[in-house]
């Protein structure tokens, strides 16, 4: 399964108001390992970058005015998403400037449903965490994440904390992973070589005496009258 950690930085929060996309970074991942691969690349809008947007990135018309436009670059990012599935953090806002700056090319390239699938990680954690903050900075501290670095966003730094969030909300490694079944027998084979000691006299076993019991059975009926029943009630 081939996966495509996508972020985007724009001029300002809507293409239908001539703003653009400034960078785009993805990473890439395949059976949910991070692969090395990744994609970089920042764009010249022909356009004023909004004060507010600078404020979050720090991207100013100075440092991308000798940067490629975004119909030169087109190409290699298609090439390089195409057939992936996209993970996004608020997927409609990147995918929608992107279907924007396709459409404005005029070029019949389509949309990106056309060219990926897409798995939206901010609705994912909505439904894990109803009701709490789920930016990308909460979920690196619910996560124990180090994101220190990170004093302005970026599109490829962010492309890859999410890659690790993600990972992590979906229960996965995201660097100790066996890569398939065979690394798995070759991890067996290699320790094959391993002896279990023997003991030489069994566990000893200490049970409860008569207070430590009722002691136990006075907390059961405290839990008991506070939630109305007690889980271990069940246990035979």
């Amino acid at each position: 399964m081939r996966q495509v950690v996508l972020d985007t930085e724009t001029t300002g929060l809507e293409p239908t108001q001539g703003h653009k996309i400034i960078e785009i970074g993805c990473v890439e991942l395949i059976d949910r390992k991070l692969t090395g691969r990744h994609y970089h690349q920042y764009i010249k809008p022909d356009r004023v970058i909004d004060q507010g947007a600078i404020d979050v990135h720090g991207i100013t018309n100075e440092f991308l005015d000798d940067k490629p436009r975004f119909n030169e670059i087109t190409d290699d990012f298609l090439a390089f998403v195409d057939g992936a599935e996209l993970v996004i953090h608020n997927a409609p806002f990147d995918i929608g400037f992107l279907d924007w700056e396709l459409k404005c090319l005029d070029r019949g390239l389509g949309k990106m449903e056309d060219y990926c699938s897409v798995l939206d990680t901010l609705v994912l954690a909505r439904q894990m965490f109803p009701g709490q903050k789920n930016n990308l900075d909460a979920l690196c501290r619910r996560f124990g994440i180090d994101n220190s670095h990170r004093t302005l966003h970026g599109a490829l730094l962010d492309s890859e904390i999410l890659a690790d969030v993600y990972l992590l909300m979906t229960g996965g490694q995201t660097s100790l992973t066996l890569s398939s079944h065979q690394d798995f027998l070759n991890a067996g084979k290699q320790n094959a070589g391993i002896r279990r000691l023997k003991r030489s006299t069994p566990l000893k076993v200490i049970r409860a005496n008569e207070q430590e019991q009722a002691d136990h059975v006075a907390k059961m009926e405290k839990i008991r009258d506070i939630a109305g029943k007690v889980i271990w009630d069940n246990v035979s």
